[in-house]
């Protein structure tokens, strides 16, 4: 199994190009099977998640290719001659659930297996099959697979969520597109990755207002036709590379970074002494002074701070000047980085979902065991400002969310390099 070697380097420069979001990839594929014409994606990223995506789609009919280099994926659903989400497939990516709410629109039933992913809480699926029953579906779950009908086709309804819930707020708005009437989701997630989905749906023909806001109304439409959509940067890998210089110093620029994507996180950056400034081709980054400032943080749902940015941020608070407080409000399972930042001489307390962190001068390199996606790049981050060496084991975590992860850092200058696993 692979590992990545970090050693601490010193001030970090230059620039990083930011990918497609890797959260609004995923959930733009399935909506290819919404229409027998071809949806062809711009801006993909390169991850192992979007590969495994492929496979799930192509497993149910649909044809997609990869081409230059990654980076554009030309899919076609005319041909879907399976509903059937087979668990070796799902088991691996908890967005293989987005498939439920397509397939029963376009084909009026689907089989989906429970999903997998980061074990880092529960995440039930409850409100998603909650929305889709309010659409007219009817689904059991049986032998692990969740069995969905909708034998007199869906039909438009309004429902309100419990919870935002950016899953349930995406299968429900794709499964709408093709129901009879009008739907309205209240209580709606609002994260720009409902944003760009709404957007490519709309260039598909759908009839969708209010995304980005807590009320997402859609008309139903008989039909939804081809389109060519980019995809919206990643927030999250350029909230990412934003700390790389927060906690090794220098200047970094983040080519095609954007405030209004993060802009909850950026105030935090600020408050703990970071400057954020936009440029013509993104935003650049660097430390005010020698330290950072200790800051609370509170994950919420957007657009407050963003729990796939908890774990980095944590990393960059274990060298802060003072004691920072992190509650975690959306995960319940999400400190496990924890124990292995101590490993490297920072002092954390976690006590449920509330994390004291208090800053120590310098970390200190040490072997550390990526546990989760976010937790695996917040060791590299702490590995950047750490004495000696740094070894994070088990990073097969980081293939499915970030690309490029290696050469990313060393352009700016970090002494980074991945090892091959027997």
């Amino acid at each position: 199994m692979d590992s990545i070697l970090v050693k601490g380097s010193g001030p970090l420069n230059g620039q990083i190009p930011i990918a497609g979001a890797k959260n609004a990839c995923l959930t733009l594929m399935p909506a290819t099977l919404l229409s027998e014409e071809p949806l062809t994606l711009t801006n993909a990223p390169r991850l192992s998640d979007i590969k495994t995506m492929t496979e799930l789609l192509q497993s149910l009919g649909a044809e997609v290719s990869s081409l230059q280099d990654g980076q554009v994926q030309a899919l076609s659903s005319h041909n879907i001659d399976n509903h059937v989400a087979d668990y070796d497939i799902v088991r691996k990516m908890r967005a293989s659930n987005l498939v439920l709410g397509p397939l029963l629109a376009r084909l009026g039933q689907a089989v989906v297996s429970l999903p997998g992913g980061c074990a880092i809480g529960a995440r039930p699926m409850d409100l998603h099959l909650h929305g889709l029953e309010a659409l007219g579906a009817e689904i059991e779950l049986k032998d692990g697979y969740l069995h969905a009908k909708a034998p007199r086709g869906l039909k438009g309804a309004v429902m309100e969520l419990s919870f935002a819930s950016v899953g349930a707020t995406e299968n429900i708005m794709m499964a709408a597109t093709l129901a009879k009437g009008t739907t309205v989701i209240k209580n709606a997630a609002r994260e720009p990755e409902i944003v760009d989905l709404a957007d490519c749906l709309t260039k598909m023909g759908a009839h969708i207002e209010g995304a980005g806001t807590s009320a997402i109304t859609i008309e139903g439409v008989d039909r939804l036709h081809g389109a060519t959509h980019p995809v919206v940067t990643d927030r999250i890998e350029l909230g990412t590379y934003m700390l790389a210089p927060a906690i090794a110093g220098g200047e970094v620029e983040l080519l095609g970074g954007r405030l209004d994507l993060i802009g909850a996180f950026v105030e935090k950056l600020d408050e703990a002494g970071v400057e954020v400034t936009e440029t013509e081709a993104g935003l650049r980054v660097k430390r005010r002074g020698d330290r950072i400032k200790a800051v609370d943080v509170t994950t919420e749902p957007f657009p407050g701070f963003p729990t796939d940015l908890q774990a980095q941020m944590m990393a960059l608070m274990c060298t802060a000047q003072g004691t920072s407080v992190l509650d975690e409000k959306i995960f319940e399972n999400r400190f496990m980085h924890a124990p292995e930042l101590i490993r490297m001489g920072a002092q954390i307390e976690v006590h449920g979902g509330h994390a004291t962190v208090t800053g120590v001068d310098r970390l200190k390199g040490a072997p550390v065991m990526a546990t989760d996606l976010r937790a695996s790049v917040s060791l590299i981050l702490a590995g950047l400002a750490a004495e000696g060496e740094t070894l994070v084991n088990r990073v097969y975590h980081l293939d499915r969310g970030y690309e490029q992860v290696v050469r990313k850092f060393s352009g700016v200058g970090a002494q980074i390099e991945r090892i091959k696993g027997g």
